[in-house]
């Protein structure tokens, strides 16, 4: 008995593109792509003759042409006679950091709300229950321009801290001082210091990357350490203690190389009427990190709950009878099975909160839709070429984001064997 979508038997021929089943869904298909790519290419050729009759055809030298307006926040060397393309580099760059910490500080907070809300005490959980349902009905930008108007409206001027009665104090031991323009923090620096290297686009410091390399090592270390006592536990059926070999690895090691390097902060100081020196992170920063952590984090704190009701609660009442404690159980049985539902969604509201980063420009934060897609974009007159570049930035940020989470969703999903 043959298969009716197996394909034909006896030699191709050219009349089984259209007469064979299995070869006529290949035909169709690549006549739609070619009518596809068609449609494309003429919308795009229009778009660009059109342009060019009104005598704005498309151009992107305007990249290389002096920026000429300054950028609150920048990670990297920029000056307003930099080029367009450098202050597209530094809103990139801006979105990026903000992005990578609202998805980190995001999920710390959302699993632990979705496991509070799981909760046995009715006062904790409904207190979740409540932060949840009033945060993530109501708009993100208002929850923004909330957050910046606190941070704004309710801290001390900078001018407030001088004097020898200054009428607003430093926090944690005079080393940090809020104020409504920024939050002055102390910044780390080295006596002993390595370098920088200097790759054209930005300088790459090399104390940073020695100490990145010493947590790979360590983090390399502890697994061979880990499968060592795996072995051990196998043949002798007793388990070797890990702990201290993970204390010396992750703690000992990095705390050896920034005293080798004569690690220190330097906190800022009061010079006028402006601190000078350590971090000055505008509000803008805060108030955009905070609004995306909190409001993201509702939705994950949902997709956890939903994922550890999905765990079947025989695998709670084995732990337990076992002799785990509940905090051991939910760390080491329920979270680790949970993961496999929980990621798939979870990509979804990293991608949102990437995303959501574009209403930076209502509170003045200088992401790239502030840089490129604002003021850049009003001094040129590009709205084709920079509307474009964002599409990509975006584009390629969420396809990174989307890779590399399916990558590790692979690694804790069911293997069947």
């Amino acid at each position: 008995m043959s298969l009716a979508d197996s394909p034909s038997a006896g030699s191709f021929r050219l009349s089984k593109l259209l007469t064979d089943k299995h070869y006529r869904g290949y035909t169709i298909q690549f006549l739609f792509l070619i009518l596809l790519g068609g449609a494309v290419g003429w919308l795009a050729n229009n778009a660009v003759q059109n342009l060019d009759r009104l005598g704005i055809a498309p151009d992107f030298g305007f990249l290389w042409n002096r920026a000429g307006y300054d950028i609150s926040m920048k990670l990297i060397h920029y000056t307003n006679d930099s080029t367009h393309g450098r202050a597209a580099l530094v809103g990139l760059i801006n979105t990026l950091f903000v992005s990578v910490l609202g998805c980190v500080s995001a999920t710390i907070l959302g699993v632990l709300v979705g496991v509070l809300r799981l909760s046995r005490n009715w006062v904790i959980s409904r207190l979740m229950t409540v932060y949840i349902e009033v945060v993530r009905n109501v708009p993100l930008l208002l929850w923004l321009l909330v957050i910046f108007a606190v941070l704004t409206e309710s801290t001390p001027a900078p001018n407030e801290f001088r004097g020898a009665n200054p009428t607003a104090q430093m926090w944690f031991w005079h080393n940090v001082a809020v104020t409504n323009r920024y939050v002055a923090l102390p910044s780390p620096e080295f006596w002993r210091s390595l370098g920088n290297v200097d790759l054209g686009i930005f300088l790459v410091s090399l104390d940073l990357m020695a100490l990145i390399a010493v947590i790979v090592l360590a983090v390399l270390g502890d697994r061979a350490w880990r499968r060592r006592a795996h072995r051990v536990q196998e043949a002798t059926g007793r388990r070797p203690a890990t702990w201290p070999v993970t204390l010396l690895l992750f703690v000992g090691a990095p705390v050896a190389l920034l005293a080798a390097l004569g690690f220190h902060l330097s906190a800022p100081v009061m010079k006028g009427f402006n601190f000078t020196g350590g971090i000055l992170a505008p509000n803008p920063f805060f108030a955009l990190w905070f609004g995306l952590t909190v409001y993201t984090a509702t939705y994950i704190a949902e997709i956890v709950r939903a994922g550890i009701l999905a765990v079947s609660k025989g695998q709670t009442e084995a732990a337990l009878a076992l002799g785990l404690r509940p905090g051991q159980t939910m760390r080491l049985v329920v979270l680790p099975q949970a993961l496999r539902v929980i990621v798939p969604p979870l990509i979804s509201q990293f991608l949102n909160l990437t995303k959501n980063s574009t209403l930076a420009a209502a509170i003045s934060y200088p992401d790239l839709g502030a840089t490129l897609g604002g003021i850049t974009l009003n001094q040129t007159g590009r709205a084709l070429e920079c509307i474009l570049l964002m599409m990509l930035a975006y584009l390629a940020i969420s396809l990174v984001i989307s890779v590399a989470m399916n990558l590790f969703n692979r690694s804790v999903r069911l293997k069947e064997r």
